[in-house]
This record gives C-alpha cells, structure tokens and sequence, in this order.
C-alpha cells in the first residue's frame, strides 16, 4: 500500500470521525396548545435559541403544536416519560395525584404574581418537590397566575359567588372555593370555552390572556372579574431521561445551564407578558366600545372577604394530604409563603 493511498484513509477515517463528532441533535417537542401559544413563542423560542447558540447549531428542536402527538393536557407528562416525545410541555394540575406537593403553590398567598410565585417555589423546590419529578428530567417549571373570573354571572362579592359553578386552576382550591360558597367544576382548559357557552359552568378562574386570541373567553362570558386571592397554576417543559442521557456530556451541560430556575423564569413571563397584552387589548376595545365583558375590578372590601374564606378551607387541605401521608403540608406552603 503506497504512503498516498494510506493518507487516503488516514483523512477519511478523520473526516468520519470529526463529522460523527458535530452531528446535530434534533429533540422533538410535544404541546397541546396552538403555535401562537405563548409557551412557544415566548418560552420555547427563548430555550431553543439558547438550546443552538451555546450548540452552535447541534442541538435543535422541532416542535408538534395543537396536539399532533397526542391531544389535551392530561397525558402529557406521561408522553414524555414514555418517549412519545423527547420534551412536552403540560399542566401539573391536569394529573395532581402525580404532584401533590406540588400543588400546594397553587394556594392563595403571598405571591404577588406568577413571577414572584415561580421564584419563591424555586427556592424550595429541591427540598420539597424534585422527588416527584424524579421520572424524567425538569426542564422548568412556573407557576403562572390566575388572575381573572371569566363568568356569565358576576361573581365580584362572596354574596355573587355563592353557588356559582366554578372550575379551578386546581382540584387542590376546592376546599377555598367551597368556603366561599361556590360550587367547583373539574374541567380541561380546553373545555373552558364551550362549557361556558352551553351553561355547564358559570365560571373559570383563568389567565387574563385567555380573553383574547386563541382562546377568546370574552364570546361566551358577560362579565370577567379580577383583584381576587390569586390562584396559581404548575406548568412545566419536561424531558424524557433516557433522551437526556443519551446526548454527549457538552449537550447535557448546556440544558443543565438553562434548566431550572432560567427556563422556568422565561416560561412563566411568557403567560405575565401575555397578561400584559391583553390588558391592553382590553382598555383598547373598551375604548372603542367593543369589549364583549364587563370588566370588574372587585373591591379591596369583598377581596378580603373571599380571602378570610380561602384561609378557612386550609385546614381542610392539610387535612386531606394527611389522610393521604403528607404530614408535612403546612410546613411546605408556609416556606412558599415565608
């Protein structure tokens, strides 16, 4: 064999290697909300360009919007276990028996808004919840809020909420909801638009955005309602672990870096911004008569009300996380509230 035909191989065996080496890693994505959803193109965008940039290119994402591996919410941490898809983004209250400590950040308290509540569930989430994420590999995890009563009938005084049939962020407020005299209604978020319509709900607690495109609440409510104890509500972007351990020690680095408390930050900002829009769309078509809702902005008199009643069915709460072997309930919702 002469000296040229084995630097032949030499450099072809290189050239293999060196292409192997740089070779992309496409992730796919599982989401049962719309293209135009917030969670993409605020949150998603922000982690896929983070995702590249730090890759130069090798890691990407392609993204299955509206369902297309698989429809609603309730399934979709199970997917990512199972590897339908190596990420999907879900509810954490669509499956609550999964994360009950979880739930507990859901809870009326000091949080000011989905930010605030997202940071102080952070700083305990290690302690407190990690262990039931532990199937798969977090990605993030926010806690926006629910900031509005989307309703058919006005529900701005505890006398207003008294029978009313509600769904809650959470099946976890039914004891806070029930202290105020309303009646809570399970139901999807998806379902939210035609139960108002037909009448098999006269209300949902909800983020403001939803008010607005794609979701357009205002169609089917007369009334929607804020400056009520905030709710607030789990969402999340998880991995398939055996999809996270089969990427090179470089790529696991890079998610690791803006995993947690990064993404979770920029994930529960992309609902607060949405929030903000709409609060302009609204005062816009307030202005130009054309707000399908009444909007009320519930007083700080009967606020306080309700809250007395949220503060009453906690005991109910800890209760019940009692019968179910969580003895330390409490204990996590005051270190959310510290």
């Amino acid at each position: 064999m002469n000296l040229r035909f084995k630097l032949a191989i030499i450099l072809a065996g290189s050239l293999s290697i060196s292409t192997n080496a740089v070779s992309g890693e496409e992730l796919s994505v599982a989401t049962f909300v719309p293209p135009s959803h917030e969670t993409i193109t605020g949150a998603l965008a922000w982690f896929e360009n983070e995702l590249t940039s730090r890759s130069n290119g090798e890691l990407t994402l392609k993204v299955y919007a509206a369902g297309q591996l698989g429809a609603g919410p309730t399934q979709q941490y199970k997917r990512a276990v199972e590897g339908v898809a190596d990420i999907t983004f879900g509810i954490a209250a669509s499956t609550p028996t999964l994360f009950p400590k979880t739930m507990l950040a859901i809870l009326p308290g000091k949080a000011l808004d989905g930010p605030d509540s997202t940071r102080r569930m952070w700083t305990v989430f290690d302690k407190y919840m990690a262990d039931e994420w532990s199937d798969v590999k977090v990605l993030a995890v926010g806690n926006p809020a629910g900031g509005m009563i989307i309703a058919t009938k006005d529900v701005s005084t505890i006398e207003g909420m008294k029978g009313t049939k509600i769904v809650p962020w959470a099946a976890i407020t039914t004891p806070v909801l029930q202290g105020m005299g309303a009646v809570p209604v399970q139901l999807d978020p998806t379902e939210h638009y035609t139960a108002l319509s037909t009448g098999t709900i006269d209300a949902a607690i909800s983020s403001i955005n939803n008010i607005m495109p794609p979701w357009n609440l205002d169609e089917v409510a007369n009334y929607a309602v804020v400056n009520t104890p905030a709710t607030f509500n789990p969402v999340f972007y998880v991995m398939n672990k055996e999809r996270y351990e089969s990427l090179s020690a470089k790529h696991q680095k890079i998610i690791d870096e803006i995993s947690g408390m990064p993404f979770s930050m920029q994930l529960v900002q992309a609902f607060h911004d949405a929030d903000e829009v709409a609060l302009k769309w609204k005062d816009e078509k307030i202005a130009a008569g054309e707000l399908n809702v009444e909007w009320i902005v519930t007083s700080d008199r009967e606020r306080a009300k309700m809250e007395a009643a949220a503060a009453a069915g906690m005991d109910a709460i800890y209760s019940d996380y009692a019968d179910r072997g969580i003895q330390n309930a409490q204990t996590i919702y005051e270190a959310l509230n510290k």
